[in-house]
């Protein structure tokens, strides 16, 4: 286990978790989702799909929509835990894996989730960047976004780290376009 890069910390590896602090102080833990995760991670994914908050999932979320998205072979799924009393509550997560097949699949997709309640105190760009380091560990040169909702307020996160936008998709999804990002990270 590591403390967050910077301050002489050594950069962490795909399989490594990291202690951090989000902006508000809060202890978090970030690393790759283990068993224990998983049913949390279902439970704010489904509620980020209720509410219709950037996602294309349509409503109810499934057990196999949820599975394609975080648990599919070749995904790396990275939570962000929230240290608190009882115990570790995941807040937050992130995924990695191949955009595309054969010769271009050092382009990695990638997707994040944050739940309401922890929204606006950092956890998302805590993922975001924690994202990029493993991206690199993991052999990806770039990270691509395939459909960004021209609503989505993270479009201005991702701008500010280096995601470029590279294509619109019109009408993507309920009459709204989609954006689609691209950066590279290797």
């Amino acid at each position: 286990m590591h403390d967050a890069p910077g301050h002489g910390a050594p950069r962490p590896g795909a399989g490594d978790e990291v202690r951090t602090r989000t902006r508000t102080g809060a202890a978090l833990r970030v690393g790759p989702m283990v068993a224990a995760d998983v049913d949390a991670l279902f439970t704010l994914f489904e509620q980020v799909v209720a509410a219709r908050e950037g996602y294309p999932h349509a409503p109810p979320l499934t057990r196999a929509g949820f599975d394609a998205t975080w648990t599919a072979p070749g995904t790396a799924t990275v939570v962000a835990r929230l240290e608190r009393p009882p115990g570790p509550e995941v807040v937050g997560a992130y995924y990695l894996r191949p955009n595309f097949v054969g010769r271009a699949a050092h382009i990695a997709n990638a997707g994040y989730v944050v739940g309401a309640p922890w929204r606006r105190g950092g956890i998302g760009r805590l993922l975001v960047e924690d994202s990029v380091r493993r991206a690199v560990a993991l052999g990806f040169d770039a990270v691509q976004f395939n459909l960004v909702f021209a609503s989505n307020p993270a479009r201005r996160l991702y701008e500010e780290l280096g995601w470029r936008v590279i294509g619109r998709v019109p009408d993507a999804v309920d009459g709204e376009d989609a954006l689609v990002y691209w950066r590279r990270v290797g």
